[in-house]
């Protein structure tokens, strides 16, 4: 079988029994994603869940795989979400991967995500692949980034003995991730990058399709060392980073950056008329963060395009605030969009943009790491009629 015949249309629906959402999550955000849920989906009910993933059940009719809602940034700590099949069990691999054909329908699917419920656990993700892709058909060489709209076969491994079996159609980017985390986190940062803010801001710009356009102005909170001003520059902007600590020569030195020497407090406001987009991932209180966005949001002779913000979260408790501060972004005349990234940490990115600014998810807007995971020869699913 050839590539191309590998992503061919498949012939028939997977199967939705159970009615359940399966959700992978940063390890400690269980009970963050578990209230969001409730919140999401007011009827659904927790099922089971161990450390880093989350099923919750939806009663009446099961959730489309596309939701009716944008299902990754609404639940917002979900890294990967699944329509689950079942759990699998056994001695060896090869009943569980029998198991779990029988579970996914005997239908063929387009391509298939495993990933490790303990990111730590050594357990072999890529040979129990290479099986239930050889199981379902499709070429060895399929490489595992989906392509839109295509339907994925899940396998979540929980244990050695155990694993959990879904599906789910990949749409907005980290859909299409296995597990939902960006490719480049297995990669060393490119050369002469300053800092990891590097790679979570390239995830941010890939992720919500930031529009940023070469010429446009930018500011940086708490910009030392520089990793994130340094992606920016690599944007095209012109970039000013607020810190009192000096940033690396690197950045210091680039063409279009110049670096302000003191607090985010203390920016003079005058001085921000023409900023476009505003970024911060300061280490500090969310409160904090949220009062020097909007000092500068809603400066007079300022009109934002749009901000990226990292929220820190000094305890996961702190989660039950995202909506005040989501309504916060509001205030400032610009619509949020929120996601835990897998880049990052204990903390949240919000994207928040005027309405009259349109977010390009999957498009040019896509990092250079993404770009580079990508398979060479895309091919876009047939859908359905109507879908």
């Amino acid at each position: 079988m050839t590539p191309a015949e590998s992503l061919s249309p498949r012939v028939a629906e997977p199967p939705r029994s159970g009615r359940f959402l399966l959700c992978s999550c940063q390890a400690g955000a269980e009970g963050a994603l578990r209230q969001r849920a409730a919140e999401v989906f007011p009827d659904s009910r927790p099922g089971a869940w161990r450390r880093g993933a989350v099923s919750f059940r939806i009663p009446g009719e099961p959730v489309p795989e596309d939701g009716g809602v944008d299902i990754g940034f609404a639940l917002v700590f979900a890294r990967a979400t699944m329509h689950s099949l079942g759990q699998v069990a056994g001695d060896d691999d090869g009943g569980r991967i029998t198991e779990a054909c029988r579970l996914a329908g005997g239908r063929r699917y387009d391509n298939v995500h495993v990933w490790q419920r303990d990111p730590r656990a050594e357990l072999p993700g890529s040979a129990i692949r290479s099986a239930l892709v050889a199981a379902q058909g499709l070429a060895p060489t399929l490489g595992e980034v989906a392509e839109p709209g295509t339907v994925v076969l899940d396998c979540l491994i929980d244990s050695a003995e155990r694993w959990w079996i879904g599906w789910h159609r990949a749409e907005d980017l980290p859909s299409r991730w296995p597990g939902g985390v960006c490719p480049g986190l297995a990669q060393p940062l490119p050369d002469g990058t300053v800092s990891r803010a590097w790679l979570k801001l390239d995830e941010a710009i890939a992720v919500f399709g930031i529009p940023f356009r070469p010429g446009q102005r930018a500011m940086e909170l708490g910009a030392s060392p520089g990793g994130a001003c340094q992606r920016l520059l690599e944007a095209g902007l012109e970039v000013v980073g607020v810190d009192p600590a000096v940033v690396d020569p690197r950045v210091a030195t680039a063409p279009r950056f110049e670096q302000w020497r003191m607090r985010a407090r203390d920016v003079p406001l005058r001085r921000c008329a023409g900023i476009d987009w505003l970024v911060a991932d300061m280490n500090i209180d969310p409160k904090s963060t949220m009062a020097a966005l909007g000092r500068i949001a809603l400066a007079p002779a300022v009109r934002l395009q749009g901000i990226v913000a990292t929220l820190k979260l000094p305890d996961w408790s702190r989660a039950a605030e995202l909506p005040g501060w989501l309504d916060m972004f509001r205030s400032f005349g610009l619509e949020p969009r929120a996601r835990q990234l897998s880049s990052g940490g204990r903390e949240i990115c919000v994207v928040a943009t005027r309405p009259a600014v349109e977010l390009q998810p999957g498009s040019a807007a896509r990092s250079r790491r993404v770009s580079a995971a990508r398979p060479v020869t895309p091919r876009r699913a047939r859908r359905r009629p109507g879908r």
